[in-house]
């Protein structure tokens, strides 16, 4: 009694290629004695679609796809459902497909999220039931997508009125005998999301009294990132997790926890960043991860990497200022491209400090990536000598930033020339404060960083100097990088700290506002200074339009800016009497 979790990759629209990597997984999970295998929510597709759903030629071309899916052994796939006809809404729904099943819809999520990142409302229309299939494999499943488990658990912020496993727990008691009840997932990655997984199918499992099994998507798609980590729970609390940042199949025996077996994806391009290692948690033991350091950066690496590789981007060009931000950036770029894609371009002007150009040499070199340097000043004095009028009358913004936007011009110049992609390598603490500058270290087509603290990425660069240091090469971080005040060197001993709180105290504020959503007087509550706390809100409000213009970013906390941050833009953000 074997189901295999297909934990795949897949790039979004790529019907045929997302087709044959699953048809692949489906082969490994029948040579590893599987009856039956079930893939990730939307799978045919990938997820998110977003508005390719919005056409009725795709929706079909999806369907169509998945109905001819000929795997080894039964399989549930899924997909978007038409309507009857181009006026209705498509379904997301799972496809039964392979021997008895006979390419019939088998079950259609009924829960549609539309807080955060999602906004499935503006695509599905719901379902009423949850699924039921029997006969597959030898096996009678009932089947629910993603958020339908979730309600069960208490953690979703909607109340949708429903609770499909309720409604399972009931059909059950009434009538049935099922094997298990399998879950298609594709559930964003943020740093509790693992533990939150495990509480979804723990909850599910112990209401139904039968093994609860849920697939997860992997990898990168746009500003979202897929940490896998597929589950299958007993009603008495065991778990058993599959590999985190990894393509592969989990082949779950639901007589024996302990038999339960990952084979990684044979796919030239799988993702294989986490260990092939399964874990298996007793009765009410926490899900904790690896170091939480550790998952941040194989998140972002995986971000990046999958963006490159869906968009058929081969090289990477950055900034390198000698600074932890960029250095960190390099490291991220290196690992998910391989050193020799990422050219590295130290454009010091003549606020650089020599120290500051000998640590971007050094994470050059110590990344074995190419590296050049370009000194600013032939762009910087005729620019300077155009805007003088300007700049004599004490615009000293304007002098700073024509640094950064004449940096720009060089990063994006030798990205066209050598057909790359430049990245931006600014951080999310910056990024609230508008602490960057638009046009020019915002600059890029993707920003590894910009989901992270200021203190994540110094946690970061101790994570990537470890693993260096565990394979015989030099840290890429230099000791001084880590520990001299950070600084954007576009004025004469400027830090940051002269315009910024010290970055512990402003990252708590933020998080607290941000990802919390704690007001003004709630965080003095927590002992912040209220004149501080008032001016970083205030600073806050006054640069949304920087954030508009950001590039993707990985998201890896519970609220990142994009997709799920939505305030206004010609607005006021000072309505505080």
């Amino acid at each position: 009694m074997r189901i295999a979790l297909l934990q795949a990759d897949p790039t979004v629209g790529d019907l045929a290629g997302n087709a044959a990597r699953l048809l692949a997984l489906v082969h490994q999970a029948a040579e590893a004695g599987a009856s039956v295998a079930v893939s990730t929510e939307l799978g045919i597709t990938g997820y998110p679609p977003r508005d390719l759903l919005m056409s009725p030629e795709f929706v079909r071309a999806a369907f169509e796809k998945a109905r001819s899916f000929d795997p080894a052994i039964p399989t549930l796939i899924g997909t978007p459902v038409p309507g009857q006809d181009d006026d209705i809404a498509p379904a997301n729904g799972v496809l039964g497909v392979g021997e008895g099943l006979r390419g019939k819809v088998v079950a259609l999520k009924q829960l549609l999220p539309t807080y955060d990142v999602f906004d499935e409302a503006r695509y599905f229309r719901p379902g009423s039931r949850p699924g039921l299939v029997r006969g597959a494999g030898g096996l009678d499943l009932g089947i629910t997508v993603c958020e339908d488990a979730w309600q069960a658990a208490g953690l979703t912020p909607m109340d949708y009125g429903v609770d499909p496993v309720a409604q399972l727990a009931t059909f059950v008691r009434q009538d049935a005998t099922l094997s298990a009840t399998v879950n298609l997932s594709a559930s964003p990655f943020h740093q509790s999301k693992v533990h939150d997984r495990v509480t979804v199918a723990r909850t599910a499992a112990e209401r139904l009294g039968m093994p609860f099994l849920l697939a997860n998507q992997v990898g990168g798609n746009d500003d979202l990132v897929f940490d896998g980590s597929s589950v299958a729970a007993w009603p008495d609390g065991t778990v058993v997790l599959a590999p985190a940042w990894s393509e592969g199949v989990l082949t779950v025996d639901l007589n024996d926890p302990a038999a339960c077996v990952w084979t990684p994806s044979a796919a030239a391009d799988a993702l294989h960043l986490g260990s092939n290692e399964v874990r298996m948690l007793g009765p009410g033991e926490s899900p904790r991860s690896q170091n939480g350091a550790e998952d941040l950066a194989d998140a972002v690496v995986t971000g990046l990497a999958d963006y490159c590789r869906k968009s058929g981007l081969q090289r990477i060009v950055l900034g390198l200022s000698g600074g932890i931000d960029s250095a960190v950036a390099a490291c991220v770029a290196a690992e998910a491209l391989g050193p020799s894609a990422v050219h590295g371009l130290a454009l010091p002007s003549r606020h650089s400090s020599q120290h500051s150009r000998d640590d971007a040499r050094w994470t050059a070199t110590s990344l074995g990536m190419r590296f050049s340097e370009l000194h600013l000043d032939a762009l910087h004095a005729p620019a300077e000598g155009l805007l003088d009028e300007v700049l004599r009358t004490g615009h000293a913004v304007a002098g700073e930033n024509l640094q950064a936007r004449l940096r720009a011009l060089l990063v994006m110049g030798h990205a066209n020339a050598e057909g790359a992609m430049a990245i931006a390598t600014g951080n999310k603490s910056e990024l609230a404060q508008g602490y960057c500058t638009l046009y020019g270290d915002m600059a890029g087509g993707y920003a590894p960083l910009g989901d992270l603290w200021k203190m994540d990425v110094y946690a970061l660069a101790e994570v990537f100097n470890a693993r260096a240091e565990a394979q015989g090469r030099p840290a890429p971080v230099n000791a001084s990088t880590m520990t001299k005040p950070p600084s954007a060197e576009l004025a004469p001993d400027q830090v940051d700290e002269d315009t910024l709180p010290p970055y512990p105290v402003l990252d708590r504020i933020l998080r607290a506002h941000i990802e919390e959503g704690l007001d003004h007087d709630a965080i003095v509550a927590r002992g912040e200074d209220a004149t501080v706390v008032a001016d970083v809100l205030a600073r806050m409000g006054r640069n949304e339009h920087k954030r508009w213009q950001m590039p993707p970013a990985p998201r890896v906390s519970v609220r990142a800016f994009g997709q799920g941050w939505r305030m206004p833009l010609a607005g006021r953000h000072d309505w505080r009497d």
